[in-house]
């Protein structure tokens, strides 16, 4: 059996240098001859990003389920696309998956099995990486502040959801995923070293078959 693409997702709290380390990322890939694939979440482009987009800039408001159901829908739309790269030995790199969808709506009140509920049976990274940085660290980093969530005490509560996040994955012999957490406060080169040490090892492709998050917690 050939091997499939890698599914890598990194996670953080906003200003924790995501988009720079998934950008560093998917060029250690190019260098390496390694076909590799950005996404991001949420994806503005699409219908459903757009009316996402609005209420993140605060020129829409929508109740707290409803953006929280149209950011899963919004990971649901691009499924087939992840499944059809990772097939063809394409990687997948994630800038935001489920468990941010999660870890925000979570520390607004709602029900962490609720918020949960929709992305059971996404399709689960390989290897997912929380850059983890304290929001006094975040603020001092330009355009902080600039969207709905980018608050101090709201980015607090969303990093508490991400650890248990992390400790829900990465416990207990689960099999779907990887949990590892990166000291985002670090310069930009040492944890874009740290992440390409880990990401290495599964870089020229994965055997087995793409596994699927929480399947456990499925009712039906």
């Amino acid at each position: 059996m050939s091997k499939r693409g890698p599914f890598i997702v990194i996670e953080g709290l906003d200003r924790s240098g995501k988009s720079t380390q998934t950008a560093l990322l998917l060029a250690r890939f190019e260098a390496s001859g390694i076909p590799a694939k950005l996404l991001k979440f949420p994806d503005r482009t699409t219908a459903i990003g757009q009316m996402i987009d609005s209420y993140l800039k605060s020129t829409s408001e929508l109740d707290d389920r409803a953006i929280h159901l149209l950011f899963s829908a919004n990971r649901w739309e691009l499924v087939s696309t992840i499944e059809q790269l990772l097939a063809v030995g394409t990687a997948v790199i994630c800038d935001r998956y489920a468990f941010s969808g999660i870890a925000f709506s979570a520390s607004k009140g709602i029900s962490y099995e609720w918020c949960r509920a929709p992305d059971v049976g996404l399709p689960a990274p390989d290897l997912s990486l929380f850059l983890d940085i304290s929001p006094e660290a975040a603020k001092t980093r330009g355009g902080y502040g600039e969207e709905r969530y980018e608050k101090e005490e709201m980015q607090r509560r969303v990093g508490e959801v991400f650890r248990r996040i992390g400790k829900e994955i990465d416990g207990g012999g689960r099999e779907d995923g990887r949990w590892v957490n990166i000291d985002a406060g670090k310069e930009k080169e040492v944890v874009e070293g740290e992440v390409w040490a880990l990401v290495e090892p599964l870089a020229r492709g994965v055997e087995g078959p793409l596994r699927r998050l929480w399947t456990d917690k499925l009712t039906i």
